[in-house]
């Protein structure tokens, strides 16, 4: 089943969330390359595509796993998590409609 998964980033955390974005990052393509990502993202913090120093409110990632409890745990060791970029992360059940 597909799961949305969104982290939310605590105040001025720009430069944690650029420490880790490599590892972050890798993870993502491990799920890209098992066919089991949907969509990955960043939401930047201002309406620009590029947010500069205002950095990002958060992420969002749409990615199937076995369980909802599988997916809390995928979440639960992403590195902005460790790094302490995020200071929320909703797990939930997501179903696909289009495209």
């Amino acid at each position: 089943m597909w799961y949305a998964i969104e982290g939310h980033d605590g105040q001025d955390v720009l430069t944690r969330r650029l420490e880790a974005r490599q590892a972050h990052l890798a993870r993502l393509l491990e799920l890209r390359d098992a066919g089991r990502l949907l969509v990955a993202g960043p939401c930047p913090a201002v309406d620009a595509e590029d947010p500069g120093s205002a950095g990002f409110s958060g992420s969002i990632v749409i990615a199937e796993f076995e369980s909802l409890e599988a997916a809390r745990a995928w979440a639960d060791a992403d590195p902005y998590v460790a790094a302490g970029v995020y200071v929320r992360v909703d797990v939930r059940p997501f179903r696909r409609v289009l495209p």
